[in-house]
């Protein structure tokens, strides 16, 4: 049985997506294959970020311990992590659960989108100021459904009119959910508003990362 890297595993609230201000019980893993701008969870990626191994009855154990239905995978990047996909079939086999995971838009979905393994994905595109955009796999936005949702983290009205424009050319509100965040202490949240207000921006979703308001915006487990 795979061992992950696990950096970080806590119960919290989910600070942004389809169930923001919900409990969830979190499992970062480490590494990623981006290296954003803005990261605010850089840390998970260096070569010596610290880590427990877990094997995926390990981390399905500490999961039904806390209590907690929602689950959320994050990182890092956690679909290129080894064996990710048997952990998500030990996972799906268990109807209390409801299990998410938060990917980067730079990794092919289609590997996790059988019925045995398929999460809810909170997506990532990666707008211009994160220095990433080139690396979005444009095809994931063809296997995306309702119960999934793309973000948009912005930092500057360039990237809010790449937002509009990907919105617009991939139909995504009519497929999954969508939201606009915006980068922390970078843009303000009124300017997103004028933007959204400007261009007509139906059911699309401003949503401020919750836990970085809650708690100091650089403290870990939360």
């Amino acid at each position: 049985m795979n061992k992950f890297q696990v950096c970080e595993k806590f119960v919290s609230i989910n600070g942004e997506g389809r169930r923001a201000g919900q409990l969830a019980v979190f499992i970062r893993f480490k590494g990623c294959n981006l290296s954003c701008t803005y990261c605010d969870t850089s840390w998970a990626n260096e070569v010596d970020a610290e880590y427990d191994e877990m094997t995926s009855q390990e981390i399905y154990s500490y999961i039904k311990e806390s209590g907690v239905r929602n689950v959320t995978l994050t990182g890092g990047e956690p679909l290129l992590r080894d064996g990710i996909k048997e952990l998500l079939k030990i996972l799906k086999t268990d109807a209390n659960l409801s299990v998410e995971i938060e990917t980067n838009g730079a990794v092919d979905l289609k590997p996790f989108c059988s019925d045995d393994c398929r999460p809810y994905f909170t997506m990532d595109y990666k707008l211009p100021s994160s220095g990433m955009e080139n690396s979005m796999v444009l095809s994931n936005f063809d296997l995306l459904r309702n119960g999934d949702c793309v973000k948009f983290v912005s930092g500057t009205i360039k990237d809010l009119k790449q937002a509009k424009m990907i919105i617009d050319k991939y139909n995504l509100t009519n497929i999954c959910s969508v939201y606009i965040s915006p980068v922390f202490g970078e843009i303000e949240p009124a300017e997103i508003v004028e933007f959204m207000a400007e261009n007509n921006m139906n059911d699309v979703n401003l949503q401020i990362q919750m836990h970085k308001v809650i708690w100091n915006p650089n403290e870990r487990g939360v």
